[in-house]
């Protein structure tokens, strides 16, 4: 069987139609949009949830296309077969009817606001480009000159600013019907302005630009726009009252962002992967928009592409390297001490308590942890298990959504941990470990886990991965992880250089309760001498070695030893 290819990293409509990639139809958002009348609409989504692919899908739709010389282009022909196609002569009649206005931001990421300001020029004087066609309509000379001067990147500010208001009236003019604006990724310049320190220049001239072209335009037939947070005390939006603002927590067009649980189904079964569908489901489930289960496209995607080649292929987290996810760093660095017990839980599989601020806005993510935690779950890495009413205000439940964003977290976590030990003097660790001063030990680890996050109480890898990133320092060893020895596999090897030396041996256990600590690592011990895990450091050269069995419960451990000469 022949299947179409997946769309990975394909975001323009006609290419996903035309070269026939496999295209779950969401069609019918041009229906819900036209019913839903809005003279604005805002689609506030997580990146890479198809906000852009949707966008495409709009223009292709709703655009009466013109070649330079002014000809019509028939783009009907992609939405055949589509679910859009049954819903009814009221919807087909707008096909092929606007101009539209179609600017992406996504590119507006650059080091300086001059940059960034070039770049947004360059996405404007394009689309004037786009639109040349129209210029022996315009009325004066000025405003000619004004069209040439911007198509040109040679305009000043002020005319780019009013850019939108500008074009949308001559396109009214020229095709004699208010203009359609669809403007894709709006807050991408103010996130990359914010991180760099050019924050209100950059607020000043997406302000001016959106006052006049969606707010003050005479000329504007209705407006989308997609973004991933809603802006609105910037005074972006200032005075728009027909602005209607679609979040994550609307039931209207939750389905049309990200996959839903039968789409992903059907999907799997296309590819001949329905035994894929649980790992997929584990690892990139667990959204809800609106009232919908929603996984994440990208995600889905990637790792259905990576099994059809290898059929051994492990998940990974692919959202993750998408973006720096610094944010979760930004979160560990700012959290006081009650927000490093939150980040626990929600490691450890619970959930957190937060108040719902949607109008949160990019100046003030670092203001408060609620803030924060707020801005996380707008942009992706929480899910909502349940929202209700205090007083006027919105609580929301939140937890982290699946596998792949528990490892988000876990990475950042570990590295932040990694970097506090380099700054700390591991000296009086070292000598207690070495030494075999078990009590010493304990206070040392007892300290460090003490100052960090623990978040896999039940998981001995989690403090298998803390010791053995703790041990990498010492002097004259090596550290080998989970090696075959004896009757089974030990956790750790702490192999000295030099064979007459002593090496060690480490088992790790986790106590459900602290009492049962001292047991669990006697067991430990045992379980050393039963299963030989010496065995492999005495074959190597190694005549001394000692057994170190460690207990953890939670942030505490209780350290056993013995000589095992």
């Amino acid at each position: 069987m022949s299947y179409r290819p997946l769309p990975i990293g394909i975001s323009d409509f006609a290419e996903m139609i035309e070269k026939e990639f496999y295209y779950i139809d969401k069609t019918l958002m041009i229906r819900d949009l036209l019913d839903h009348k809005a003279k604005v609409t805002l689609f506030t989504r997580p990146r890479r949830f198809g906000k852009t692919l949707n966008m495409s899908m709009l223009k292709y739709f709703f655009e009466d296309d013109r070649d330079p010389r002014g000809n019509k282009r028939d783009w009907s022909r992609l939405f055949a077969g589509l679910n859009i196609m049954a819903a009814g002569e009221k919807y087909l009649a707008q096909m092929g009817q606007y101009p539209v206005i179609y600017l992406t931001f996504k590119d507006a990421k650059k080091e300086s606001f001059d940059e960034s300001y070039r770049q947004l020029v360059k996405v404007i004087a394009e689309e004037f480009r786009n639109h040349d066609f129209i210029f022996e309509s315009i009325e004066s000379d000025q405003q000619r000159e004004n069209y040439k001067a911007i198509a040109c990147e040679k305009a000043e500010r002020i005319e780019y600013q009013n850019a939108i208001l500008f074009l949308s009236k001559c396109l009214e003019t020229y095709y004699g019907k208010k203009p359609v604006v669809l403007i894709d990724e709006y807050d991408v310049p103010l996130e990359n302005a914010f991180s760099r320190g050019f924050y209100n220049k950059m607020i000043d001239f997406i302000r001016s630009l959106f006052e006049s072209g969606l707010k003050d335009n005479t000329s504007l037939g209705f407006a989308v726009l997609t973004g991933c947070l809603r802006v609105s005390k910037e005074s972006i939006f200032t005075g728009m009252n027909n602005l209607s603002i679609v979040s994550i927590r609307n039931a209207k067009f939750d389905e049309y962002f990200g996959f839903r649980v039968d789409e992903v189904q059907q999907l799997c079964h296309y590819y001949n992967m329905d035994d894929a569908y649980r790992t997929v489901q584990e690892w990139y489930d667990g959204y809800t928009f609106g009232q919908t289960d929603i996984y994440n496209p990208w995600s889905v995607i990637q790792y259905i592409d990576d099994v059809r080649a290898n059929t051994d292929w492990l998940p990974m987290a692919y959202w993750a390297n998408t973006s720096s996810n610094s944010i979760v760093r930004t979160l560990i660095d700012h959290s006081d001490d009650d927000g490093r017990m939150q980040i626990e839980e929600l490691l450890a599989g619970g959930t957190i308590r937060v108040q719902i601020h949607e109008d949160i806005t990019y100046g003030e993510i670092y203001d408060s942890s609620d803030n924060l935690w707020n801005f996380m779950y707008c942009t992706g890495y929480f899910r909502k298990i349940s929202e209700w009413m205090e007083g006027s205000s919105i609580y929301a439940e939140l937890a982290i959504p699946n596998r792949e964003v528990h490892y988000i977290f876990e990475e950042k976590v570990q590295n932040w941990f990694r970097e506090r030990i380099k700054g700390r003097d591991m000296t009086p660790f070292y000598t207690a470990f070495a030494s075999k001063d078990c009590a010493a030990l304990e206070d040392q680890l007892n300290d460090i886990f003490e100052e960090t996050i623990s978040y896999m109480d039940q998981n001995e890898y989690y403090y298998h991965g803390m010791v053995a990133g703790l041990l990498t320092g010492i002097k004259g060893f090596g550290i080998r992880s989970n090696r075959e020895g004896g009757k089974g596999r030990s956790d750790l090897f702490v192999r000295p250089v030099r064979r007459s030396r002593e090496a060690f041996v480490i088992e790790f256990k986790v106590a459900k309760d602290i009492d049962d600590m001292e047991s669990m690592a006697d067991e430990a011990l045992r379980q050393i001498a039963e299963k030989q895990y010496d065995a492999e450091l005495r074959n190597d050269g190694y005549k001394y070695v000692s057994c170190y069995g460690i207990a953890f419960c939670g942030k505490e451990c209780v350290v056993h030893c013995r000589d095992n000469n």
